[in-house]
This record gives C-alpha cells, sequence and structure tokens, in this order.
C-alpha cells in the first residue's frame, strides 16, 4: 500500500473519530505530497525516499514550532504541534537509537579515513544516504562532530 493510500484511509479514521488534530496533520501530508508531485520537474510519483524527506520534513516543522512556543511560554499553541509531529511520525520508518547511528558514524568514518573536520562533509553524505528516514541530521551532524573534533 502506498504513502498517499495509507494517509488517505488515516484520515478516513480521523474523520470518522472526529480526531482534528489527526485530520489536520494527515491533510498538510497530503497536501505536501500533492504539491510535490505537481512541481515543475516532477515525475509524478514520488519514490520511496522522497516520501520520507517529505514526512520528515514536516515533523521537523512542527517540532521547531513547538520548541519556539515553549520557549515563549505558549504551551497552548506546543501542544497541537507535538500531537501533529507524532501522528505524521506513525508513517516514518523505525527509528534507530543513538547508539546504533553511533555504530553507522563509526563504520563510515572507518571505511573513508576520516580523522578530521575537514573530512566531515564526506562523512556526512555518506551517513545521510545511509541512515535516511532512520535518524534525524541532528543526531547524525553532532555524533560525526563529536567524532572528528
Amino acid at each position: 500500500m502506498s504513502l498517499q493510500e495509507q494517509i488517505m484511509d488515516a484520515m478516513k479514521v480521523a474523520m470518522k473519530d472526529k480526531n482534528q488534530v489527526a485530520l489536520q496533520a494527515l491533510r498538510s501530508v497530503k497536501s505536501a505530497i500533492l504539491l510535490a508531485q505537481t512541481e515543475t520537474g516532477a515525475k509524478g510519483e514520488l519514490s520511496e525516499d522522497e516520501e520520507i524527506k517529505i514526512l520528515q520534513k514536516l515533523v521537523k516543522q512542527r517540532k521547531d514550532s513547538a520548541s519556539i512556543y515553549t520557549q515563549q511560554g505558549r504551551e497552548d499553541l506546543a501542544a497541537p504541534e507535538i500531537a501533529e509531529a507524532e501522528v505524521i511520525e506513525q508513517f516514518l520508518p523505525e527509528q534507530m537509537s543513538d547508539e546504533e547511528v553511533a555504530a553507522v558514524v563509526e563504520e563510515i568514518i572507518r571505511k573513508t579515513g576520516a580523522d578530521s573536520m575537514k573530512d566531515m562533509g564526506k562523512v556526512m553524505g555518506m551517513a545521510n544516504k545511509e541512515l535516511a528516514g532512520r535518524a534525524d541530521g541532528k543526531t547524525i551532524s553532532s555524533l560525526v562532530k563529536a567524532r572528528l573534533s
């Protein structure tokens, strides 16, 4: 079943349950997918990697917004953002633990022979490709920096 079909099924359930937060989150996912499919140069159907990138972007946007709202003392605005992020995360692949990500980063550093911060771009490129959808960029970046510095 494609991601679009999963989203539509989840939207039907959210409508039946009158779950407005989930419905709003799912509508934003559907909208983002449709926009990506119809933008110039798009080939119509999205690959699984492109779908995962869209979902990650939407989750990151909501978490960033929630963080800003929390810093400003607006918990009333932060709570729906966090709830929407949790709804969208259901469609992402299982996230890896920090230890698992660290092991993969260590292996990549060993393969590339990286030994200083000059090599960070090379390591990050390989790590992002290998860990796509299973770990967020901030975690990967911090682990690579800690290991190379």
